[in-house]
């Protein structure tokens, strides 16, 4: 890929976009299935292990780098008669290159904690739960708790009525007028927004928008009752048997809070802040919000069609491999495979991708234009309709399917 490719729309996105009438699949899960080799289920124990030290070490090595930061720049500086604002810049440059890479690796821990989740990198529960329990709770994920609604997440992938992660906003819930009746002009008055408060707003949600749907379920399912949060056992996301697990969560979320207190008394919040709170990211949003990708109602969702409502992404190349393992990379053959370990994944997404066809979801684009482009183009649904896709600001979709949407019943 050129430099400048990274700014504009993947072939295989636009390939998607030119095929604007949609027609959903049939496919048979029993095909899918057979096409995966039976080794490749195998959880290793040991193997999985091995990449979750890895992982950490690397982690730690990041952090202890970048305690050195200020005092190499410090050194260099009096060795060599640095100018202050030669000093200034070498600073900014090697504190934004630290955060790049612990946040890679904080994300990374999340991904070996979904893993986890999955039960996917051990045939041992109690392991799967030890290791989860520690990779999640140190970036402040409830581990039991987001366990049960990603597991029902996998379960209803882009199910309006019963997805657990992102619902999107209907024409209703924007107060749009009725599409039949609606110009450019009401859409323009209502939801289009500058490009410097998009960003903000993408920055924002990139930011804060994971912790705000555990704290209080924000874009999450709005058949819950607002303030319904992951931290509270009672819930109406859990079930009664979920309780004891969630109190667990809690009580380990609380043990590290108290760490981070003792640790920011101990080196200053500005110490912690630089080496803690800046690294945390998130990133799912990209995994499901796509202007050529459907949302189901009824009974027009099925298990293989909402596993197939996702998009493989080359998420930093090696970086999103090494680091992420693969999570973004094989993100479809997960919604399939939840628990095939991720070192076995990227072999899967290769013998599943001849049964799936023309349904499988690639997409090359550069990830931050591709994140942008699904701020801007993802924006509302419709209220009505078993199948249907993203309209930007101005009502517009980019597909649709293809004849009623209930015609291609679900089988």
């Amino acid at each position: 890929m050129q430099w400048y490719q990274i700014f504009q729309d993947g072939p295989e996105y636009e390939a998607r976009k030119q095929k604007t009438a949609f027609t959903p699949t049939n496919l048979s899960l029993k095909d899918v299935h057979a096409a995966v080799p039976k080794h490749l289920f195998q959880r290793n124990t040991a193997k999985s292990m091995y990449y979750v030290l890895r992982h950490v070490t690397l982690t730690y090595a990041f952090y202890v780098l970048g305690t050195r930061i200020d005092g190499f720049i410090w050194t260099l500086g009096k060795t060599h008669a640095m100018s202050y604002v030669a000093t200034v810049l070498l600073r900014s440059a090697l504190w934004a290159t630290y955060w790049f890479w612990q946040s890679i690796a904080f994300a990374g821990l999340w991904c070996l904690g979904e893993q986890t989740g999955h039960n996917a990198l051990s045939p041992y529960p109690l392991f799967n739960a030890v290791v989860g329990i520690i990779l999640h709770t140190f970036i402040l994920v409830p581990y039991y708790s987001w366990r049960v609604t990603h597991r029902a997440h996998h379960k209803s992938t882009n199910n309006l009525e019963r997805d657990e992660t992102y619902i999107p906003p209907t024409r209703k819930d924007l107060k749009l007028p009725d599409g039949k009746v609606a110009v450019k002009m009401d859409y323009k008055e209502i939801i289009e927004e500058t490009p410097a408060y998009t960003l903000f707003k993408l920055v924002m949600r990139q930011l804060l928008g994971y912790q705000l749907y555990i704290l209080h379920n924000r874009k999450g399912n709005p058949k819950y009752p607002p303030w319904t949060s992951h931290y509270k056992p009672s819930s109406q996301i859990f079930k009664p048997e979920h309780r004891q697990s969630i109190i667990v969560s809690d009580v380990c979320i609380a043990t590290m809070l108290v760490v981070l207190c003792i640790w920011t008394l101990k080196t200053g919040g500005l110490f912690v802040w630089k080496h803690y709170w800046v690294p945390i990211v998130t990133f799912t949003y990209l995994q499901h919000s796509d202007p050529t990708i459907p949302y189901y109602r009824r009974d027009q969702w099925t298990f293989a069609r909402g596993a197939l409502a996702t998009v493989d992404r080359p998420f930093f190349g090696w970086i999103g491999r090494f680091f992420l393992h693969n999570i973004a990379h094989d993100h479809v053959a997960h919604h399939f495979f939840s628990m095939i370990p991720f070192y076995n994944q990227p072999k899967v997404t290769e013998a599943i991708k001849p049964v799936l066809r023309d349904h499988y979801n690639y997409d090359s684009t550069g990830i931050f234009f591709a994140l942008w482009r699904s701020f801007r183009q993802c924006t509302f649904i419709e209220d009505d309709g078993d199948v249907v896709f993203f309209k930007n600001q101005q009502g517009e979709a980019v597909r649709e399917v293809l004849g009623s949407a209930g015609v291609a019943r679900a089988h």
